[in-house]
């Protein structure tokens, strides 16, 4: 066998053994790393599903303060991780003022 048929037997014998994260590490991995990359400061988290190859993390961030606080400036966030909690990708699909979120 060839060094280099050895180290990709290596690399698929690793991608087998991934640990992945839980529900609750991943809430909370989502939540702390959007957090990290946006400076905003954390709300809620407001979803989280499984997929594919990972976790879809639904984030809720302030991203203004106001007074009265009920009028603070929301954004909601879509984070996606792999199966070991690691970012790999979020974006923004809400803005919105504190009082005038969803009912329902």
């Amino acid at each position: 066998m060839t060094d280099d048929a050895r180290a990709h037997e290596r690399e698929l014998a690793d991608e087998e053994y991934l640990q992945p994260v839980s529900a609750a590490e991943a809430a909370r991995a989502g939540l702390r790393q959007l957090v990290e990359l946006t400076g905003r400061e954390p709300a809620v988290t407001t979803s989280l599903e499984p997929i594919e190859d990972g976790w879809l993390v639904g984030v809720e961030v302030v991203e203004a303060r106001r007074i009265p606080n009920s009028t603070d400036l929301l954004g909601l966030y879509e984070v996606e991780l792999d199966i070991e909690g690691n970012l790999l990708s979020y974006r923004r699909v809400r803005r919105y003022q504190r009082g005038k979120g969803e009912v329902g």
